[in-house]
């Protein structure tokens, strides 16, 4: 995200706990100490900065391990720079929130207006700073906007990052590592899954975008498909062929004679309403992960050869 925004000219400022080092991947930026538990060093980062961006959270897992650090930081965390941001002056507070919040398992159709009723940790501690920050806008105290994501599919910008547990990522990397696919269920669950870059574009737009008095500034992100885990990882084995000349094996927990899943319906109208039509560049993605896997996990594909 941060390095689509600086090639689409604008400056980016990095929040980090760690200012040691600047990131290669994005020398032209500057990085920030982000101190979560001091009011006006959050204040300071956000002096003079036209848009905040929040894209910090605990990840699912984390979040059932310890649900009080779950609510503490994706719920009270967000409220504290969302209120430094108020502070400075700042125009505009996005947050990247997860279409999660709305059903567990996310079947049936999804909209914007949908009633969140999830009570996983991930989902409940989310909600918690989505509601601070439409509560702000609600009040004229700022622009507010939260950006609820579906699946994104794409390559970190490095292998230490902590993104191995999402489903294509974790495909990916054992194609590499293992020359195998292997589902821990029978893939027959729907998802919606939607290019990192598709993500990006939509952040782009809504730094913009004009938000009219009293809106409710809710986006679903996604591309509005709605593909089995199965068709996935088969989409996966076609382009490992296609990108690194071998098809892995694919294996999975055998279907129920009575098993059924419901189809999902995750509604994207507001975001083809901006312009953006969301979709079309996964495979794209795939490929550019699948390579990125096989560069980073070279030494344990060696091992596994």
């Amino acid at each position: 995200m941060a390095r689509h925004l600086q090639q689409a000219g604008h400056d980016i400022f990095l929040g980090s706990r760690n200012t040691r080092n600047i990131p290669e991947w994005l020398p032209q930026a500057k990085v920030v100490q982000t101190n979560w538990n001091d009011d006006e060093a959050l204040e300071g980062i956000c002096a003079g900065v036209d848009v905040v961006i929040q894209a910090a959270g605990m990840n699912a897992q984390d979040c059932v391990a310890d649900q009080i650090a779950a609510l503490e930081f994706n719920g009270v965390a967000t409220a504290r720079l969302l209120d430094g941001a108020i502070r400075a002056g700042t125009k505009r507070f996005i947050c990247l929130s997860t279409a999660h919040v709305y059903a567990s398992p996310l079947v049936g159709t999804i909209s914007e207006e949908t009633c969140p009723r999830n009570l996983h940790p991930y989902a409940t501690s989310h909600l918690a700073g989505d509601s601070a920050v439409l509560f702000a806008a609600q009040r004229g105290q700022i622009e507010g906007i939260v950006l609820r994501l579906s699946n994104a599919v794409g390559a970190p910008v490095h292998k230490d990052v902590n993104c191995w547990m999402l489903l294509v990522n974790d495909l990916c990397r054992q194609a590499v590592e293992t020359r195998k696919l292997v589902l821990k269920s029978s893939g027959m669950q729907y998802r919606d899954f939607v290019a990192m870059t598709d993500v990006c574009r939509s952040i782009e737009t809504m730094l913009s975008r004009e938000i009219a008095a009293g809106e409710v500034a809710v986006l679903n992100v996604g591309s509005g498909i709605s593909r089995t885990v199965l068709e996935v990882a088969q989409l996966i084995q076609q382009r490992c062929k296609f990108v690194l000349g071998f098809e892995p094996g694919l294996q999975k927990v055998k279907t129920v004679a009575d098993e059924v899943h419901e189809k999902l319906d995750f509604r994207v109208e507001r975001l083809l309403k901006l312009g953006i039509t969301a979709g079309v560049g996964d495979i794209k993605e795939i490929d550019e992960l699948l390579y990125f896997c096989n560069t980073a996990f070279a030494i344990s594909q060696n091992k596994n050869a």
